[in-house]
């Protein structure tokens, strides 16, 4: 997809006047080119100034009865987290893990649970009320307006709490029943199912058993190993899951963040479980009677309608539901990482820089037929179906202390089956002959362990030569306090909404649509140094949370990224140069990481096809402040003072593309030019080029011209009237400073474009 350079179209002629350009140099400061009456274009040697003016894929994981295209990605594990440290120093605290009592009328943390009669055991798991939270983008959390919590449906825990308390009734969720229409909204699959608590499933029901692991997780009677990889990845990292899993001092109220669309939500569940045959029909642990992971699936199922919605989904919005992170799938393929050995290795590099930033980690390898989904390949390996990566890392070979003096190290990961077994059967498997390379201290290290539960380490080889997807989940560091890189965060909330009328459509479409893509709504940002990495993230709103319309699909979403004038302010109304674009697909979210010049750009972020409503959430990340805000408007609004002062007739786009020939400004013939141009007392100022006698200034400024006939004596003539069809212009350097005629060594490369009607650029 690409939009090829329009012409511009004026409304109406104007009457013909002399734009003329006198072009001269102020010897150790300013090269001038007057490109009108009301022009001025600088270029400043800046030798003598040296520090002037610095400023300046995925795959979806789907069910096998409704393959269809998307995509995915998520997550890891570890060993198993003890328990949170203020319940480690509380044993009393750490009993509300027990999921055990009834209402109880002490809320003291401290004290035991209530119990029946005398001789009576304790009621097992007979009303609790259980609390999740959706959790937002770690950049939110320094903005005042998102530290409150929204309740789910207007659910309140500590209301329902109150009433429990009074009424001494077991909490049971008008929102989500325990009936059939919580499970399914295309019919029954899997039979007669009961509800239970899990006090009527065992005898000693906990939401944790020796703290969290990955190995609490088995995927059930669901197609949702995306989900499950997730809270895989989630397991292995104590900080995160700490923040996302909490215990409150009533009963045993569960409380989980997830990210809706970037806020805050607490959502209430109570504890009865779908089962056939008295066993746990979705998500369940090794442990019978660990409860957290079949809780944390109710409350995921209850934001998104029922549990038959989670039925085929994408790992990477899990990831970014639990930790407010930004997803970054790859296409192992596409980057050719199985062949290429240094891009092979670079990747290594970040994959284990995202692993030590406590990012989420997930791979698949990608089936294209209804027949490969959850197809086992030879080597064990399963197609189509999410992996949870819980281990990165760099394994010396050799015993002894022999060992720690090689250079040698080998490049791993490790990964997990959510199914908790099948697992990989090549070299560096359980059992393999390749461990005997590895000291025994190593190994215990690694947690190599030989037992089929699911979980297995692999060379990084071999992981790129037969996965084809991956995912990275990095939690970006929005902290001023943190010893690692702190990016700036711009979130910005918006919608596509089509309208008739041109100028207030804002559902464009895709750059294919020529005649609307620039109807979409268009976001502008700065990047303030010479070169900086930016990361953009686009997410829709979920729409699997309206299963029972249709599932919800997601719309083909992505953005492209324009480079525009360094003082636009109103809205693009002809193409400008696109430098990036993210792909188009009906994944929830889309990401780029791009690195982009010192300029202003203008994101669009679009539908595929056009006409498509939906809402949307643009994040920014920057090195230093972008200040990314929406143009609205499409030209300078008329204000009480306009009669007055008057309103602009014309607008000239000025693009300075390039000089040659400079005059050197140091000993050794070379110069730091840098261009400036005015209009009417706006100037626009260009970064400046080191060591350079012909700059590619590239400059580009937009003026909204009140004065387009005021004259001037220039030197120069130029045409710059809406009906001069020639735009580019190459003109002599002249001496400013001097009376004489004098020419000084250099060409500058203008290009104009002027027209009438101010909503044509």
């Amino acid at each position: 997809m690409f939009l090829q350079n329009a012409q511009v179209d004026c409304s109406k002629a104007l009457e013909d006047h002399i734009t003329r350009a006198v072009v001269s140099l102020k010897r150790t400061l300013a090269l001038s080119v007057v490109l009108n009456p009301t022009f001025s274009a600088w270029i400043l040697p800046n030798r003598s100034h040296g520090s002037m003016c610095q400023r300046v894929f995925g795959h979806m994981f789907t069910p096998s009865h409704m393959l269809r295209p998307k995509l995915i990605h998520s997550p890891l594990r570890a060993a198993r987290r003890p328990l949170p440290d203020t319940l480690a120093r509380n044993p009393e605290l750490a009993h509300e893990h027990h999921l055990h009592g009834t209402a109880r009328t002490s809320l003291d943390p401290g004290k035991t649970p209530e119990r029946g009669r005398e001789g009576e055991a304790p009621r097992r798991g007979t009303g609790d009320v259980l609390s999740l939270q959706l959790f937002s983008s770690p950049g939110f959390q320094r903005t005042a307006m998102f530290t409150s919590v929204k309740p789910f449906e207007g659910q309140h825990y500590s209301s329902l709490k109150r009433q429990c308390l009074q009424s001494e009734e077991l909490f049971e969720d008008p929102l989500f029943p325990a009936v059939d229409d919580s499970l399914f909204y295309l019919g029954n699959r899997i039979g007669r199912v009961h509800w239970k608590r899990p006090g009527e499933l065992c005898d000693d029901p906990h939401l944790f058993v020796d703290g969290i692991s990955a190995h609490d997780l088995h995927q059930g009677q669901l197609g949702n190993c995306w989900f499950v990889a997730a809270c895989s990845s989630l397991a292995s990292r104590e900080s995160l899951w700490q923040k996302t899993l909490s215990v409150l001092s009533f009963l045993t109220s569960l409380l989980k963040r997830l990210d809706p669309f970037g806020e805050w939500v607490d959502v209430v569940i109570d504890d009865r479980l779908p089962t056939v045959d008295n066993q746990l029909v979705y998500c369940h642990s090794n442990d019978s009677n660990e409860f957290w992971s079949a809780l944390v699936e109710k409350a995921y199922a209850k934001v998104y309608g029922c549990y038959e919605a989670l039925d085929g989904g994408n790992t990477a919005d899990a990831l970014v539901d639990f930790t407010g992170g930004v997803s970054e799938p790859m296409d192992l393929l596409e980057g050719q990482f199985a062949q290429d050995e240094v891009a092979r290795n670079q990747l290594f590099e970040r994959v284990l820089k995202v692993h030590n930033r406590d990012g989420l980690i997930s791979c698949s390898i990608r089936a294209t037929t209804v027949e490969d989904m959850e197809a086992r390949l030879d080597c064990g390996l399963v197609k189509g179906h999410a992996y949870a990566v819980t281990d990165v890392r760099k394994v010396r070979l050799g015993h002894g202390l022999l060992a720690y003096f090689k250079s040698e190290k080998l490049h791993m990961i490790r990964m997990r089956n959510p199914w908790g077994e099948k697992e990989w059967s090549g070299p560096w498997s359980d059992s393999s002959e390749e461990w005997k390379k590895v000291s025994k201290s190593e190994r215990e290290k690694l947690g190599v362990t030989v037992q089929d539960d699911g979980e297995f380490w692999m060379n990084f080889e071999d992981f790129c030569q037969y996965f084809t997807d991956l995912i990275l989940c990095r939690l970006i560091n929005t902290s001023y306090l943190s010893i690692h890189k702190t990016w700036e965060e711009e979130v910005m909330r918006g919608s596509w909404v089509h309208r008739g009328e041109p100028l207030r459509n804002r559902a464009g479409g895709c750059i294919n649509h020529k005649s609307t893509f620039l109807q979409n709504p268009q976001y502008v940002f700065d990047v303030r140094k010479v070169e900086d990495e930016v990361l953009i993230c686009l997410q829709q709103k979920e729409r699997r949370a309206t299963p029972k319309e249709g599932k919800g699909e997601n719309l083909a979403i992505g953005f492209d990224i324009h480079r525009v004038e360094l003082n636009r302010k109103y809205r693009m109304h002809s193409a400008q140069q696109k430098v990036a674009g993210s792909i188009y697909i009906n994944s929830r979210c889309v990401f780029l990481r791009k690195e982009l010049k010192e300029g202003r750009y203008v994101i669009i972020p679009t539908t595929f096809d056009p006409g498509q409503k939906g809402e949307f959430l643009l994040r920014v990340f920057t090195d230093v402040p972008s200040d990314c805000k929406e143009l609205s408007l499409d030209e300078p609004p008329q204000t009480c003072w306009t009669g007055m002062c008057g309103y602009p007739q014309l607008v000239t786009q000025v693009h300075v593309l390039s000089a040659e020939g400079l005059q050197g400004q140091d000993a050794n013939g070379a110069s730091d030019p840098y261009v400036i141009i005015t209009c009417e007392g706006e100037k626009v100022r260009s970064p400046v080029h080191k060591d350079t006698r012909c700059p590619s200034f590239d400059t580009k400024g937009i003026f909204y011209r009140k004065k387009p006939k005021e004259g001037i004596h220039i030197e120069v003539t130029l045409f710059s009237d809406p009906n001069d069809r020639q735009e580019q212009h190459t003109v002599y350097l002249k001496d400013k400073g001097s009376r004489q005629d004098n020419n000084v060594p250099g060409t500058l490369t203008v290009r104009l474009i002027t027209c009438t009607t101010l909503t044509n650029i």
